[in-house]
């Protein structure tokens, strides 16, 4: 089920007709309650809405091949003369750059950071870089919501308590952010002024099936400059979840997403931002998220 915050609340996708949750039957009800509590007012129509309020938003890092491309791609645009060397190496020995590489402790444990889930905003928002940055970028992500709390779950009943799924867009203050996190104290105000989500969420029912093979893009003034999927991942969503959920609880409405897919940043894929482009990422199945570049 494809789910909106409409002038209705909650509206629920029933065959390209939106119909408000309350109408619909109480098995319907039931299976979206959790949503109920996290649901902010009534949308004024064709207004930019958020289908639901997360309580927290955790970011993780599971696409070796975005840390490795973004890597190289900020080393090209913020150090050229470390890039070029850096470039050298990688051809002579016919692998990635050490520096280029996660830390090792990605492969044992997925990683992640928190990050602000009180600045959301939603599809459709005009975006502008914060006053203390002037390189503002995109990353195409995709977020789960937990319908059911957890606590030293298992991968099994991890899965069981996804309730559903929406992009999401962890903008990026790039020329702060290696600053922050040289600090070991991880991203700030690189991160925290602003991401954004899909205007819809969808049910598990209908992601989990192609969790490893969702294609997606990421477009520019109209034009696709990238393609990408979420194939690749380095722990399953289940391990993902059961390893948040060690020793500590989680509940219904918290958001975490995936980090950026491969070739999902400008950083990568060295398609930038500027003011007054259009910018749309999507990911097939699951939404879209739009916005102005101000």
């Amino acid at each position: 089920m494809k789910i909106r915050r409409g002038e209705a609340g909650i509206e629920v996708d029933q065959a390209g007709q939106w119909t408000a949750l309350s109408a619909m039957p109480q098995a319907v009800r039931e299976q979206l309650a959790w949503l109920s509590p996290l649901a902010p007012d009534a949308a004024e129509a064709g207004a930019p809405a958020l289908p639901f309020s997360p309580r927290s938003f955790r970011d993780c890092m599971l696409f070796e091949q975005h840390w490795i491309q973004s890597s190289r791609g900020y080393a090209r645009r913020f150090m050229p003369v470390a890039y070029r060397m850096a470039r050298l190496v990688e051809i002579v020995s016919g692998r990635p750059f050490p520096a280029f590489k996660p830390h090792a402790l990605a492969h044992r444990q997925p990683i992640y950071y928190f990050g602000n889930h009180l600045t959301f905003v939603p599809s459709g928002t005009p975006v502008r870089a914060p006053s203390y940055s002037k390189v503002l970028d995109y990353e195409l992500e995709l977020g789960l919501v937990l319908s059911q709390p957890l606590f030293n779950a298992t991968p099994e009943q991890a899965l069981a308590a996804i309730g559903g799924f929406v992009v999401v867009n962890d903008w990026t203050a790039r020329d702060v952010q290696r600053p922050e996190m040289q600090s070991g104290m991880g991203p700030q105000k690189s991160k925290h002024f602003i991401s954004s989500m899909s205007a819809t969420l969808v049910t598990a029912d209908e992601v989990l099936p192609r969790i490893g093979a969702l294609s997606a893009w990421v477009e520019l003034n109209g034009r696709v400059v990238s393609r990408t999927s979420t194939q690749g991942m380095l722990f399953g969503l289940g391990e993902l979840l059961a390893h948040l959920s060690c020793g500590e609880r989680l509940q219904p409405g918290e958001l975490i997403a995936t980090g950026t897919l491969p070739h999902g940043c400008g950083m990568e894929n060295g398609h930038w931002v500027k003011p007054g482009d259009v910018l749309r990422l999507g990911i097939d199945g699951v939404g879209e998220v739009e916005h102005r570049i101000q």
